[in-house]
């Protein structure tokens, strides 16, 4: 049965375990929407695929900036020789909002036909203007489960209050309406910093859209401010600024 756009009223969580503590959580409307959607221009209510609106989600804002971002994806899987990953592909992602976007990292979910999630592209941005990706995925790409996690080495700069450095810790979740996502940072001291995005998905209507607006007006400007808010808090705790290091020179990690 083929996926439809969903809506995802999702809580974000962030907590810094060390040198010093520091954890907040927010509310942040995600869309889950099946990767044949971004290949035209079409709109549903307050929502537009490649077209302005109240709600948008442009493919040129994924993948390999100003490409075919669908075709991006698959071609990683096919460099990767992921042939377990033969079904949909669903990016969830923070949707523009009055034509404004900034999404810390969204989650391209590859599936097999049977419906079971064999990979995870986590396509993350940095506040530079910086894209990198991580393909998750078993070595033997069996089928990704709750229960389970996906460790992939840090490779990308993305906060000056943490080195580049350690590994990541994916989780990932996709139930029958449920969506979560758990990421830890980790080195030999044990987990520095613990993020998750959860949320119930719900099918896609301007009346969620509509109450999500009204509950969020400024939401990019909210998920900056709270970018550069924290960041502040962190240096007024004490904890270093870490040196900007230079991209890695492939895009994709693994």
């Amino acid at each position: 049965m083929a996926l439809a756009i969903e809506f995802i009223s999702a809580t974000v969580m962030h907590a810094r375990l060390r040198p010093k503590r520091n954890r907040f959580r927010y509310r942040v409307p995600y869309l889950s929407i099946p990767a044949r959607e971004l290949r035209g221009a079409t709109r549903r209510g307050l929502l537009s695929i490649n077209g302005t609106n109240l709600f948008s989600v442009r493919a040129a804002d994924y993948g390999e900036s100003g490409g075919d971002a669908p075709a991006w994806i698959a071609g990683i899987l096919a460099r990767f020789k992921m042939s377990a990953a033969d079904g949909e592909i669903v990016l969830v992602t923070i949707p523009r909002v009055l034509g404004l976007a900034f999404n810390p990292v969204s989650f391209w979910l590859c599936f097999d036909r049977g419906g079971g999630l064999r990979a995870v592209v986590a396509e993350v941005n940095n506040t530079f203007g910086e894209r990198h990706f991580y393909l998750c995925h078993h070595d033997d790409e069996r089928p990704i489960t709750a229960q389970d996690q996906v460790t992939r080495a840090k490779a990308f700069y993305v906060s000056p209050f943490i080195e580049v450095a350690g590994e990541y810790r994916f989780a990932f979740s996709w139930g029958r309406e449920t969506m979560g996502v758990g990421i830890d940072l980790a080195d030999a001291q044990g987990v520095i910093l613990t993020t998750s995005v959860a949320g119930r998905r719900e099918p896609l209507s301007s009346v969620r859209l509509a109450r999500s607006f009204v509950a969020n007006p400024l939401l990019m400007f909210k998920v900056l401010g709270l970018i550069h808010y924290q960041a502040a808090r962190l240096f007024l705790k004490g904890v270093a600024v870490v040196r900007k290091t230079a991209s890695p020179p492939e895009l994709v990690s693994r």
